[in-house]
């Protein structure tokens, strides 16, 4: 079991998560989103090799058009 603090939520999981997996498990695929582990900035081309530890702080924004 893992546990993730996600924008000030504490969320549990089941199983090991890469960034990739956890936008998956949040229905945010296809989203433009911008991600931050403990205060770094992740890379989207680091998405599918960043795996997520037990206790990790995460800051997912996600991009709203409009005009």
């Amino acid at each position: 079991m893992i546990s993730l603090m996600i924008n000030g939520t504490l969320r549990t999981f089941d199983r090991p998560l890469c960034c990739a997996d956890l936008i998956s498990e949040l229905d945010l695929g296809g989203k433009r989103i911008a991600m931050e582990r403990n205060g770094d900035i992740v890379p989207r081309s680091q998405f599918a090799q960043c795996m997520l530890q037990d206790g990790d702080r995460l800051e997912i924004v996600v991009a709203v058009g409009g005009g």
